[in-house]
């Protein structure tokens, strides 16, 4: 089965910047839309930016001007590159991919931002 495989994240200090990355470990049809996610402890999970296959994007204010959605280089591979870190952007990550069969999950990432 078809999994999403996500890479990156770590722990950085704040004003930092980390790249999280989001493959599938197989042959799929092709993603029509990427979104991240991330949840924090004690919160619900948010989306934080989406990706289309036309390489349109969107994102939460919170995360405007510092994080970007982009396409990899391999087939239905997205990036996530995040500039300038706070700590508020703790959080794990996760990575969701819709196709014409249905939605994939990452098994997610941490991102921890501290001095």
């Amino acid at each position: 089965q078809v999994k999403l495989v996500q890479s990156g994240g770590g722990s950085v200090q704040p004003g930092g910047s980390l790249t999280l990355s989001c493959a599938p470990s197989g042959n799929v049809f092709t993603f029509y839309r990427t979104e991240w996610y991330r949840q924090a402890p004690g919160k619900q999970r948010e989306l934080v930016a989406t990706i289309e296959s036309s390489g349109a994007t969107t994102y939460i204010d919170a995360v405007k001007g510092r994080f970007t959605a982009s396409r990899g280089s391999a087939r239905n591979t997205v990036l996530l590159q995040m500039n300038s870190l706070k700590s508020d952007d703790t959080a794990v990550y996760y990575c969701k991919a819709l196709n014409a069969r249905g939605y994939y999950w990452g098994q997610g990432t941490q991102v921890t931002v501290s001095a």
